[in-house]
């Protein structure tokens, strides 16, 4: 959710929760960077990719290619501050269960 608005992407491949993870980590940069904001802060439920993402933990499987693929976005940039939130606090979350009828 960026300014209040869902930023949702569909038709993604099939994988585990820790890729859709990983993929909306990665959407969140993309939406982030096309706005040419600084100072940007993505916000996550996951702390298992947080931390992977912060370099905190280690990387492994498939989560690999997807942490290659987020620097690669940041291409020299700063990279941004990536926060873990609770679930109940995590808009986007609770805007993805409620278009799914869990929410």
């Amino acid at each position: 959710m960026v300014g209040g608005q869902s930023h949702i992407q569909q038709d993604i491949d099939h994988g585990s929760s820790m890729d859709a993870e990983w993929l909306a980590l990665i959407h969140a940069l993309r939406i982030a960077q096309t706005l040419d904001t600084a100072n940007i802060v993505l916000l996550g439920d996951c702390a298992a990719v947080i931390n992977q993402a912060n370099g905190v933990v280690k990387c492994r499987g498939t989560n690999i290619v997807h942490l290659k693929n987020f620097r690669a976005m940041l291409s020299g940039a700063a990279a941004p501050r990536i926060r873990y939130v609770k679930r109940t606090q995590n808009l986007a979350g609770i805007a993805l269960a409620r278009l799914h009828g869990r929410g």
